[in-house]
C-alpha cells in the first residue's frame, strides 16, 4: 500500500514502516559513530520503542554491546492497517541487533500489569540470569493498577488558578492564547498514579524478589522540568506533581538497592519533540524557539543525540561519582537551561505571534521531528512506492 499521514489534532494515524527503520538506522549509525562505552552488558528498558526509551535501547546495545530485553505496548499492523510507529521501530531494532550478533527480545503488553512483569523476569532469569541496568521510560496516560484493579486517567492542568498564554498549532502555525481551567484533587491524584513513580518501584520490587539483578545493578527514571513559561501547565502541574512523585520514588528505590550496591537515579532530560509533549499547550511553541536558539549556538540534540551523553558523560565514565543537583537528580538538560539560552527564549517569547514565529522559532523543524516519529519525512525513504505495511518483529516473546 502507498502510506501517507493522516493526521487527527495531536496525532497521526498511519506511520511508515521503511521510514521508522531508517529512523532507528540514523540512531544507530550516530550511536556507533561516538565509539564503544564501557558500559551495561544486560540491561532492561521497560517503554523501549520510542523517544528516549528506545534511545537507551539503541546506546546500550549499538554503543556498549549490551544484550537487551525491550517492553512495550503497542499495535501490530493488520492488512491495509499500519502498526503504531513504536511496532516499527522495534522491528527495525531487532532486524538489526541479530544481524549484528547482539541479544535482544522483546515483549509487547502492558508493562502496569503483573504479568507482563512476571514474563519479563521469567525471560532475564532464562536468558540473561540478571541484569544491570533497568531503564524506565514509559510514557502513558492510562493506568490500571495492578493492585486495586482501578483504572486511572492523567490530565494535563495546572493546579489552584486558571492558567492563560500563548500556545502554537504547529500544523498551521496559528499563534493564539490557550486558556486551561484548573485541576481538583481527584485530577492530581490520578496523573501521579500514572505518571508518578509507583510503578517503577513495582518493577524493581520484582525484579529484586526474582533475584534478576546483578550486584551494583543501576536503575533509571527520565523527568523534566524545563522553563518559567511552560511551569504552570508542567512543573507546577498535575505532571509536575507526578515528576516529583518520580523522584522521591529514586531515593526509596536507592534505599532497597543498597544491599546489591546499587541505586537509583532520575535523569532530568531536555524538551523534545515527542507524542505527548505535542498535546500539551504552551511545549509546541516552547520547543519551536528551544529549537532555533540551540540550533544556532549549534547545541541542539534529539533523543539518541541527549540519550548517547547521558550514557558516556554521566552514566559510565572513568569517575566513579555521578554528577547530581542538589535534588539528587541527573541534569543533561544543562544545555537547555543555560542562561544564554533561556534569556534569549524570554526575549523571543514576547515577540511570538503567527507572523512572527517562522522567523524567530524553528516550526519546521518542529513538524519534522513529529513526522519522523511515524516514520515520515527522512530522507533516503521513497514514499510513493508500495510499502507492505505487515512487518512483524522477530524475537518477539
Amino acid at each position: 500500500m502507498i502510506i501517507e499521514p493522516r493526521m487527527r489534532g495531536f496525532i497521526c494515524l498511519t506511520s511508515h514502516p521503511v521510514g521508522c527503520e531508517k529512523n532507528v538506522l540514523n540512531q544507530i549509525e550516530y550511536t556507533r559513530n561516538q565509539g564503544a562505552i564501557a558500559g551495561p552488558k544486560k540491561v532492561l528498558v521497560i517503554g523501549a520503542s520510542t523517544g528516549f526509551g528506545l534511545a537507551s535501547r539503541i546506546t546500550s546495545a549499538f554503543g556498549a554491546n549490551a544484550s537487551t530485553v525491550g517492553v512495550f505496548f503497542e499495535k501490530p499492523p493488520s492488512k491495509g492497517k499500519t502498526a503504531t510507529p513504536g511496532w516499527y521501530n522495534s522491528a527495525a531494532f531487532q532486524k538489526e541487533a541479530l544481524k549484528s550478533g547482539i541479544y535482544a527480545k522483546s515483549i509487547n503488553g502492558d508493562a502496569f500489569s503483573d504479568e507482563i512483569k512476571q514474563k519479563t523476569i521469567a525471560l532475564i532469569k532464562k536468558d540473561l540470569g540478571k541484569v544491570d541496568l533497568v531503564i524506565y521510560s514509559l510514557a502513558s496516560p492510562v493506568r490500571t493498577n495492578p493492585k486495586t484493579g482501578v483504572t486511572h486517567r492523567s490530565v494535563l492542568k495546572p493546579i489552584g488558578q486558571t492558567f492563560s498564554n500563548k500556545t502554537v498549532d504547529f500544523h498551521t502555525g496559528i499563534v493564539s492564547n490557550v486558556t486551561i481551567e484548573p485541576c481538583s484533587e481527584t485530577d492530581i491524584e490520578n496523573t501521579v498514579e500514572v505518571m508518578g513513580g509507583e510503578d517503577w518501584k513495582m518493577w524493581m520490587e520484582s525484579l529484586m524478589e526474582a533475584d534478576a539483578l546483578s550486584d551494583g545493578a543501576m536503575t533509571l527514571a527520565y523527568s523534566y522540568i524545563g522553563p518559567q513559561v511552560t511551569e504552570a501547565v508542567y512543573r507546577k502541574g498535575t505532571i509536575g506533581k507526578a515528576k516529583d512523585h518520580l523522584e522521591a520514588t529514586a531515593f526509596e528505590i536507592a534505599d532497597m538497592l543498597k544491599h546489591i550496591n546499587g541505586n537509583a537515579f532520575v535523569s532530568v532530560n531536555k524538551a523534545l519533540v515527542t507524542q505527548a509533549s505535542s498535546a500539551i499547550p504552551v511545549i509546541p511553541l516552547y520547543i519551536s524557539l528551544l529549537y532555533k536558539t540551540m540550533k544556532e549556538k549549534e547545541i541542539h540534540e534529539g533523543c539518541i543525540e541527549q540519550i548517547n551523553r547521558l550514557f558516556r558523560e554521566r552514566l559510565y565514565t572513568t569517575s566513579r561519582e555521578i554528577p547530581l543537583d542538589e535534588a539528587g537528580r541527573i541534569r543533561i538538560d544543562d544545555w537547555e537551561m543555560r542562561e544564554d539560552v533561556q534569556n534569549k527564549i524570554t526575549e523571543l517569547w514576547e515577540q511570538a505571534d503567527t507572523s512572527t514565529l517562522s522567523d524567530i522559532g524553528d516550526l519546521n523543524g518542529y513538524k519534522s521531528d513529529f513526522l519522523n516519529l511515524f516514520g515520515f519525512g527522512l530522507e533516503g525513504v521513497d514514499y510513493l512506492e508500495d510499502t507492505d505495511e505487515n512487518i512483524q518483529i522477530d524475537e518477539l516473546v
